[in-house]
């Protein structure tokens, strides 16, 4: 991949970007960490590029803040988004966060998830019997976004006649994180917000109600608590619900039509894949590598910090760009090609430190059956025309991927 020079990144702007960026950001993002590592945007905050830079960030919570209640008061004013994204598990710092994870991670634990496959292996296999029957496959709506939705339905225990609309909320959330904001995305987000919420709300009451096993259903866990002072209030229980959902929607959708779509492109690594399906797990983390479905992340300075040698004020606004850290050749050789056997590999579309990702491995199971159940009943599939690629800056993904079983 050819490195732009200085010039190009020079006013280099996530707000307003270059044209054939959405296509291609690595080029942007390869000049960036080769030129600029810490770059200042000319709205005076910071982009960082370095696989080390963010890994520091990352393990600094108290230094690098993840609450964004000043931020977003000042993107969306009061409003149903603020209320949402200031609840949440990702945007606070403990003791919030440190409350919520915990309940996650006892409802998100190896056991539950392992408990998870056989369910998700019938529900995979009836998507592919619906693709071998239809006259025009798209591995995104057909397929990608159905699974995630199915999966994070169940854990909640969603009944299936009310799972229509999540889809559609989640989208509408997550775009309202888009560095720039339509009046539009703006509307659709708080609508969503609305709701989803109004949904919860009677969900969480008939619950309360009506328990189920708590090792099972993560609503249940999560109204019960771990003891009188871990449990959420009603607000905060909505807020990680919805948060629930859009983490582990669009990010996993993401991940395995982006994962389709690169073996197409690379039809030596499809081949390796198809003669070797023991190497699955090294490839889904290539996948992520590659083209992580989250390429975005931000923090908030506490104090004045050394980032490289780069002095930052006392309330910075920091962007972490994981497409390019994902991509630093300091860690990893031959950085802009995908290599399904690659080991080791210490890509962050998890991140790392206290903020790692509650649903890693759920993420990763989801992946794998996908795009191992999909190569073994369609091992010649290919594009049948041009995909259509997302305008997201954040999330990185196809809104359409036509194929040929």
């Amino acid at each position: 991949m050819t490195i732009l020079e200085k010039k190009h990144i020079e006013n280099f702007d996530p707000r307003n970007l270059p044209i054939g960026f959405i296509d291609n950001p690595y080029r942007w993002y390869n000049a960036l960490r080769t030129h600029d590592p810490v770059h200042r945007c000319p709205d005076g905050s910071w982009f960082l590029t370095r696989h080390e830079d963010l890994c520091t960030v990352y393990k600094s919570p108290q230094l690098y803040s993840s609450d964004k209640k000043t931020e977003f008061g000042e993107k969306y004013g009061p409003s149903p988004l603020l209320e949402h994204h200031t609840t949440s598990l990702v945007f606070n710092d403990p003791p919030l966060h440190t409350r919520v994870r915990r309940l996650l991670m006892g409802a998100l634990s190896n056991r539950a998830i392992d408990g998870l496959e056989p369910g998700l292996i019938i529900l995979i296999d009836k998507l592919l019997d619906s693709l071998e029957d239809s006259d025009r496959p798209d591995l995104v709506t057909d397929y990608a976004c159905a699974i995630p939705v199915e999966v994070i339905g169940n854990l909640l225990a969603i009944p299936h006649g009310d799972r229509e609309p999540l889809r559609e909320w989640s989208l509408n959330i997550l775009g309202a994180l888009e560095p720039v904001l339509t009046q539009e995305q703006e509307r659709a987000g708080n609508q969503s917000v609305k709701d989803f919420s109004t949904y919860l709300e009677e969900l969480i009451h008939l619950r309360t109600l009506s328990p189920l096993d708590p090792d099972k259903d993560v609503l249940t866990r999560l109204i019960k608590g771990e003891g009188s002072d871990e449990k959420l209030s009603l607000i905060e229980l909505v807020h990680n619900c919805i948060f629930i959902l859009n983490a582990g929607h669009e990010t996993t959708t993401n991940l395995i039509a982006n994962s389709l779509y690169l073996l197409t492109q690379w039809p030596d690594q499809k081949r390796m894949l198809l003669n070797e399906p023991g190497i699955i797990r090294t490839a889904v983390d290539e996948f992520l590598r590659f083209e992580s479905s989250n390429q975005l992340g931000n923090r908030m300075s506490t104090e004045a910090s050394l980032v490289g040698d780069v002095r930052l004020p006392a309330r910075s606004r920091i962007t972490l760009c994981i497409g390019a850290a994902n991509r630093d050749p300091e860690v990893f050789s031959y950085p802009n090609m995908l290599d399904l056997k690659r080991k080791p590999n210490r890509h962050l579309a998890f991140g790392t430190g206290p903020h790692l990702c509650a649903g890693v491995s759920l993420a990763r199971l989801e992946g794998r059956i996908a795009i191992e159940r999909f190569l073994k009943r369609f091992p010649n599939y290919r594009l049948n025309s041009a995909p259509e690629r997302s305008e997201r800056v954040r999330f990185r993904g196809f809104v359409s991927l036509p194929v040929e079983l």
